[in-house]
């Protein structure tokens, strides 16, 4: 038992010697790999496709920026003036919708893809299209900058998609914000539309009712003979009888009952005697109008300029050698073990 003990060390000596022989037995071997795998990545690294990205920083628009929107939106209209962070969150949401991306998809990556890349089915093309459009969206902590990131094979292209992308998405918002401001305007309008219309009813029936009472009046002149308005003599003076109420308007006599009549009945408008219609027309006439005002807004502030991607994000030729150069060696070293192995077998 002793003695068993005591050899053990000296065989495993034996055996650390052998691996670190058989390494150096087969470092030819192992040097051709580590060369074949070295010249793998560094032909891949020299001749893959370089891939460009382009980067365009947005961040929410001033109050400037949108105050072409807020014209006639004041207190007395009765109209809240848009915020401009209600604006860019409109807009942030134009940007990250899957419609837009679908919309981007359809005509602008489509088209550009080459026959051979059509031969692929649209929903891997759409995938490619998502892993190299990327949006990220504002985070609580970090203020309310968004990024729009484009990774293509030809620099102008990633830029061109990168701004074409945000102005779509603005185009997309601007869309829905003209509709929901026309919307408002246009039930503001409705609405006073018809207390302009109800308003010309009423004084409509109270013309017609006006003619009835002054039709029974000249009955009862008629009747009397009463021709003229009699003047009244009092102590205080000289008064006409046409100043008397409803009950005695008889008392005006037959030429002023028929002439106030016959130019009743001729009135074409009952506007100028409509108490309050003009301010109401001038109400409806500012709300139609703002319907289809379309203001020149920003929904957005670009921050810094959209620079050119002059050197490539892909390969990373620097880092494919290294792997390539250590993956040779961990396989050189497997094959050394391999060899090692079966040789202490036989």
């Amino acid at each position: 038992m002793q003695n068993r003990s005591a050899e053990s060390p000296n065989n495993s000596d034996v055996d650390f010697q052998a691996l670190v022989y058989s390494f150096w037995y087969h470092k030819w071997l192992i040097l051709i790999i580590v060369s074949l795998s070295t010249l793998a990545a560094a032909l891949y690294a020299f001749t893959a496709r370089p891939i460009y990205e382009a980067k365009i920083f947005l961040l929410a628009p001033t109050v400037n920026d949108i105050s072409a929107i807020n014209y006639g939106r004041t207190q007395d209209s009765g109209l809240e003036p848009l915020k401009a962070d209600a604006i860019y969150k409109v807009f942030l949401q134009a940007l990250s919708s899957e419609a837009l991306r679908q919309v981007f998809f359809n005509t602008i990556y489509l088209p550009s893809v080459t026959d051979d890349a059509r031969k692929i089915s649209q929903g891997e093309l759409y995938q490619r299209l998502s892993k190299s459009l990327l949006v990220e969206l504002p985070t609580k902590d970090g203020g309310d900058q968004a990024i729009v990131t484009v990774q293509s094979a030809d620099p102008e292209q990633a830029l061109s998609w990168a701004q074409d992308y945000v102005d779509r998405a603005s185009t997309m918002a601007k869309a829905e914000i003209y509709k929901d401001v026309s919307s408002e305007n246009t039930i503001r309008a409705r609405n006073l539309f018809h207390r302009i219309e109800s308003l010309r009813e009423v004084s409509r029936k109270l013309r017609e009712d006006s003619i009835t009472k002054l039709q029974e009046a000249l009955r009862i002149a008629e009747a009397v003979g009463l021709e003229n308005s009699p003047i009244i003599m009092r102590n205080s003076g000289v008064e006409v009888a046409g100043d008397v109420d409803g009950q005695a308007l008889y008392m005006r006599g037959t030429k002023a009952l028929k002439a106030e009549i016959e130019n009743l009945k001729r009135r074409e408008s009952d506007d100028p005697f409509s108490i309050d219609l003009r301010r109401l027309e001038s109400s409806y006439n500012f709300y139609k109008e703002l319907e289809s005002y379309r203001a020149d807004i920003s929904l957005y502030r670009q921050d810094g300029l959209a620079r050119y991607p002059d050197s490539p994000i892909k390969p990373k030729r620097m880092l494919i050698l290294s792997l390539g150069l250590i993956l040779g060696l961990m396989m050189g070293g497997a094959v050394s073990l391999v060899l090692y192995f079966f040789g202490k077998k036989r």
